[in-house]
């Protein structure tokens, strides 16, 4: 049984014309929403781990997983070994978050470029 994709994230073909104005910003909100996703739940994930490894407060928690997220660099000292370990590996899954949300939005982006490039190619 093959799963059905729905069309506004399904990109065009080769010898297809470039999408619609609004099937491609369906396409960055999907994106977007995605990315927005993925950011919460890594938001989250730094949350729990410093407020439980670190014992901050959630405010602390949040600052210190923002700034790692957003590859800044924690603000406060860590005191913990686990708390280190924590952060350690926070960062380097922090640094994928980035490198996957960032693919995730512009890749409808590129598409469309190329796209319209190979597009116009082939009417010449």
């Amino acid at each position: 049984m093959a799963v059905k994709v729905p069309s506004v994230t399904r990109f065009e073909r080769h010898g297809h014309p470039v999408a619609s104005r609004r099937k491609f910003i369906g396409r960055m909100f999907v994106a977007i929403g995605l990315w927005c996703i993925l950011t919460t739940v890594g938001l989250a994930i730094g949350i729990a781990g410093y407020a439980g490894f670190e014992h901050m407060s959630f405010v602390d928690a949040f600052v210190n997983a923002a700034m790692i997220l957003s590859g800044m660099g924690p603000l406060g000292e860590l005191k913990t070994t686990d708390g280190k370990i924590f952060a350690g590996l926070y960062a380097i899954f922090s640094g994928l978050i980035i490198v996957i949300a960032t693919g995730v939005v512009l890749a409808p982006i590129f598409h469309r470029v190329l796209h319209r490039f190979h597009v116009e190619k082939l009417g010449d």
